[in-house]
């Protein structure tokens, strides 16, 4: 059940685009941004407010990549695993991102909600890879020490 205030929240984002069924996609952005994924109590809230069915909700939820229906991290990781990035051996780097964050198999996110790691088929920086990003930003020519020196850095300003 959604809190008070949350209820407050998610309706000025609704009304920020003046309740519209068509920009579903624009509120569902939004709702993203504040919590960092989808949670499931208000995407049925969000059905309810704008008077579509739930199917519709959760059609576009899982349709477009960029949602997600799982809490990230507040660190967002995503190593490219592109034809550049992978010729010039993305998968250690991964694998060194993981083993430092201490992800075991099929988890993404970090007990503690700091880091999440995604693999991405492309960054489209490919005259840079093998590349990673982080919350965005593009790590240029990585290595997997140069990957872990980056998480150690983003922890140290924890």
């Amino acid at each position: 059940m959604l809190a008070d205030n949350e209820l407050r929240e998610v309706d000025a984002i609704i009304v920020g685009y003046g309740g519209r069924k068509s920009a579903l996609i624009a509120i569902m952005q939004d709702i993203q941004s504040k919590y960092r994924y989808l949670p499931e109590e208000v995407l049925l809230y969000l059905a309810k407010r704008l008077d579509l069915s739930e199917a519709k909700v959760y059609s576009v939820a899982t349709f477009y990549e960029n949602f997600s229906l799982e809490p990230k991290g507040e660190n967002l990781i995503k190593v490219c695993d592109g034809t550049a990035c992978h010729v010039k051996h993305s998968i250690p780097i991964l694998n060194a991102i993981r083993n430092s964050l201490k992800l075991p198999d099929g988890v993404n996110t970090t007990d503690d909600g700091l880091f999440t790691v995604e693999t991405v088929a492309c960054l489209g920086a490919c005259g840079l890879s093998p590349v990673i990003t982080i919350n965005d930003r593009v790590h240029a020519a990585m290595t997997p020490d140069s990957a872990v020196a980056l998480l150690d850095g983003l922890r140290a300003e924890g």
